[in-house]
């Protein structure tokens, strides 16, 4: 690994190397020294860029989430049908198998930021799913596409909710459901909140 030039690129390959390590080893089994030697350099080293390991965790989960949060925007931007809109947000919100890197990574710093009330204010994840669920009931909601059965946000939290179960779901060692099935529940929840099909 070429050795990075500026602050910046120094605190992307540690975010890399801790993504990694929590790949590899979980949440649970990652330590400063861990990510330091995955990143090719010592632990004093990289106590200059991050003071601590909730300092590190913290910027990882912060890219994490702005990552998936892009990818799920942008994956609908440019639909102009409500309901594939909808349908495809529904497809990019669920683990792809249990080896989704991105996902994984969410749910685990997820559980430990359960733990830790001031980390836990700076995750939007939630919410910046559901601005995008509304976004997408409200443009089907006015065009007479959707007749809604509850309030946009209402129905956004509730998909948002059962991605978030089922995702856990689907990246256990042994999966309650499978990725079909996920997605059946979920449309089948959608298709009933909408009032429309999605099939």
């Amino acid at each position: 690994m070429g050795r990075p030039k500026t602050q910046a690129d120094r605190r992307l390959t540690l975010v890399a190397a801790a993504e990694s390590m929590i790949a590899k080893r979980g949440l649970a089994g990652v330590t400063l020294r861990d990510v330091a030697n995955e990143a090719g350099m010592s632990s004093s080293a990289l106590l200059y860029y991050y003071p601590g390991l909730k300092d590190l965790l913290d910027d990882v989960q912060r890219k994490a989430v702005e990552r998936f949060c892009t990818i799920r925007a942008a994956s609908v931007a440019e639909i102009a049908d409500p309901r594939l809109r909808l349908k495809t947000m529904i497809e990019s919100g669920l683990p792809t198998d249990a080896d989704d890197q991105l996902c994984r990574l969410l749910l685990e710093l997820g559980a430990y930021s359960r733990s830790d009330a001031s980390y836990a204010r700076h995750i939007t994840l939630f919410e910046r799913q559901v601005s995008i669920y509304v976004g997408i009931l409200e443009a089907g909601a006015a065009t007479g596409i959707f007749k809604l059965r509850a309030t946009s946000e209402t129905i956004a939290r509730s998909l948002v909710v059962l991605e978030d179960g089922l995702g856990l779901h689907l990246v256990n060692v042994v999966p309650a459901v499978d990725q079909p099935s996920a997605m059946a529940i979920l449309t089948s929840y959608a298709e009933l909140a909408t009032g429309c099909s999605l099939r």
